[in-house]
């Protein structure tokens, strides 16, 4: 595990280096969208940080039973369709415009995190960005009707 960080971190700063060394600065400005560089080491340190993180704390699944689904669908009207709409697949202009943009929960870039890992974003939230944390709000049982909810944008169509 420690070899792994070494060498995150060590990517990280190298690739770092080698964009202060050619000239290439950030843009500090959330209004046009991030380069691939930006993009890459953005995602590859959120998933490393969120994985590591959701290995402890997160309460026990219940049974993905459509009652759950049904009550995920209820929050997530209240809690998260104002970032994500309605359909969970098409921003909204507050969704639009944070930086990070808020997420497609049908991608395949979100669908690839585990049950486990959807848990510790939705109630832990995700630091300097838009999302919210909702553990102080939310109940761990509504917390994973979300995360059954969340599933359920897979296999739909971007506007349902």
């Amino acid at each position: 595990m420690k070899r792994k960080i070494i060498a995150i971190v060590t990517t990280v700063i190298v690739i770092t280096g080698l964009a202060v060394a050619l000239g290439l600065a950030f843009d500090l400005s959330a209004l046009p969208d991030p380069g691939p560089t930006e993009t890459a080491i953005a995602t590859h340190a959120k998933k490393f940080l969120i994985d590591r993180a959701s290995r402890n704390g997160v309460a026990p699944e219940p049974p993905n039973t459509d009652f759950s689904i049904a009550e995920g669908q209820k929050r997530f009207g209240t809690e998260c369709s104002m970032c994500h709409g309605l359909s969970g697949r098409t921003q909204t202009d507050a969704g639009r415009w944070m930086y990070p943009r808020a997420a497609d929960l049908g991608s395949a870039h979100v669908q690839q995190y585990s049950d486990r890992e959807l848990f510790w974003i939705i109630k832990n939230g995700i630091r300097l960005s838009g999302m919210p944390a909702f553990g102080k709000v939310e109940t761990d049982e509504r917390i994973w009707d979300l995360v059954h909810y969340t599933r359920t944008f897979r296999s739909s169509p971007a506007n349902r």
